[in-house]
C-alpha cells in the first residue's frame, strides 16, 4: 500500500482505480503510448492529488456523495480539457455537485489538480472562516478565483506535490501535516468564497442530464450490444438531440462512443483472457463487433497491435476496487 507519494502508470484501468473523489472510467480516445504519474498526499480527511497523461482520454467521473470534488487545472500550458461539455479554463475551479456524474474529457497532454475532503470538513471550514458554506452542494458550479487567492492555491498546491515527490518523510510529522492541511483548506476556502461563478445555460444543464441516463443505460446494459433507436426510446429523446448532447460532453456522436467503449471492453477481455482458452472471434462477438477485420483495424488504430497480440500476452491482474484511502491500489507501473 501507498502512502503520501508518486506512483507512474502505463495501464489506464490501474491510474483510474487510483483517483479519488470518484469512481472513474477512462476511454483513451488516441493511438500512442499511455504514460500517467498520480502525486497524492493524505492529510487526515484531506486528499490533494495531480495527475499528470500523455495522451487524450475522456473519462466518466461519478462523484462521492460524501466528499467534495474540486478540480482545476494544474498548469496553463496544455491542450483544452473539457468538463461536462464546458471547455475549463486555467484558473477556474470546479465545484462538483454531491453524487453528480461528469464527463472530463482532454484533447492532448493534461496536467490536473483535484482537491478532496469530505461535505461536512468543507462546510465546518467555511462557516468558521467565512460564516456560511462556502459551495451549494446540489448544484456543480465553475469559479473563477481572484488572482491573489488563485495564486496563493496554486502554490501550495504545488508545494505539497513537492513535498510528496522529494520529501514524504516530512508528511509524516504531524506539526507539518495540520500546517499543510490548514494552509490548503484556508487557501481553497477563500478561492470559492471570492470567486466569480460561470452562469450556465439551461441547454447546458438539459445536454447533461441526457448524457447522464445515456450513461445509466450503458451502465444497465453492459452485457450485450444497444442500437441508437433503442437508446433514443429509452431516454426519452430524439435521435438528434441525444447526437448533439454526446458531441458537447464527449467530442463525438453516441454511435462512436459506443463503438469505442465497446472497443476497450473488448481489449480488457484480450488482455485478462488464457491464451488457448478463448478465440479473438469469441471476444469480438461478445463485445459487438461481427465484421472482424475492421475490428482487428480499430483495434491497432487505438492499441497499437493486432487483437491476436494483445491475447498472447500473459494474462493481466484486475485493477483492484477504490477503497478509502486515494492511495490504496495494488497494480502500479513504472513508466
Amino acid at each position: 500500500m501507498i502512502g503520501s507519494g508518486v506512483v507512474a502508470f502505463t495501464d489506464p484501468e490501474a491510474y483510474q482505480a487510483a483517483i479519488n473523489p470518484a469512481q472513474v472510467q477512462l476511454l483513451v480516445t488516441a493511438k500512442g503510448e499511455y504514460r500517467a504519474a498520480l502525486t497524492g498526499i493524505e492529510l487526515d480527511r484531506l486528499w490533494p492529488q495531480r495527475g499528470r497523461e500523455s495522451v487524450p482520454r475522456m473519462a466518466n467521473a461519478a462523484v462521492k456523495a460524501d466528499r467534495s470534488a474540486l478540480f482545476f487545472l494544474a498548469s496553463a500550458d496544455q491542450s483544452p480539457t473539457h468538463h461536462s461539455g464546458r471547455v475549463v479554463a486555467f484558473g477556474e475551479i470546479v465545484a462538483s455537485a454531491a453524487g453528480s456524474t461528469h464527463h472530463l474529457r482532454t484533447e492532448g497532454r493534461c496536467h490536473w489538480s483535484i482537491f478532496s475532503m469530505t461535505r461536512d470538513d468543507l462546510a465546518a471550514a467555511g462557516h468558521a472562516l467565512i460564516g456560511r458554506d462556502p459551495i451549494d452542494r446540489s448544484v456543480t458550479r465553475y469559479v473563477r478565483p481572484g488572482l491573489p487567492e488563485l495564486s496563493r492555491l496554486l502554490k501550495l498546491h504545488r508545494a505539497a506535490g513537492q513535498l510528496a515527490e522529494r520529501s514524504p518523510h516530512i508528511l509524516t510529522q504531524p506539526e507539518a501535516a495540520m500546517a499543510l492541511k490548514q494552509a490548503l483548506v484556508h487557501a481553497m476556502v477563500m478561492c470559492l468564497s471570492k470567486g466569480t461563478p460561470a452562469q450556465i445555460g439551461w441547454g447546458t444543464l438539459r445536454h447533461t442530464a441526457i448524457v447522464a441516463r445515456f450513461e445509466e443505460l450503458l451502465a444497465a446494459s453492459y452485457d450485450r450490444p444497444l442500437h441508437l433507436a433503442e437508446i433514443c426510446q429509452a431516454i426519452g429523446v430524439s435521435e438528434r438531440t441525444l447526437r448533439v448532447s454526446c458531441m458537447e460532453h464527449m467530442g463525438m456522436g453516441p454511435v462512436r462512443y459506443l463503438c469505442l467503449r465497446r472497443m476497450h471492453l473488448a481489449h480488457r477481455a484480450l488482455m485478462l483472457a488464457v491464451p488457448g482458452a478463448v478465440t479473438v472471434t469469441k471476444i469480438a462477438t461478445d463485445n459487438g463487433f461481427w465484421e472482424l477485420g475492421r475490428f482487428a483495424v480499430g483495434h491497432r488504430a487505438l492499441f497499437g497491435e493486432v487483437p491476436s497480440a494483445s491475447l498472447r500476452r500473459p494474462p493481466r491482474e484486475l485493477a483492484p476496487s477504490k477503497r478509502n484511502s486515494p492511495f490504496a491500489f495494488a497494480v502500479a507501473e513504472n513508466a
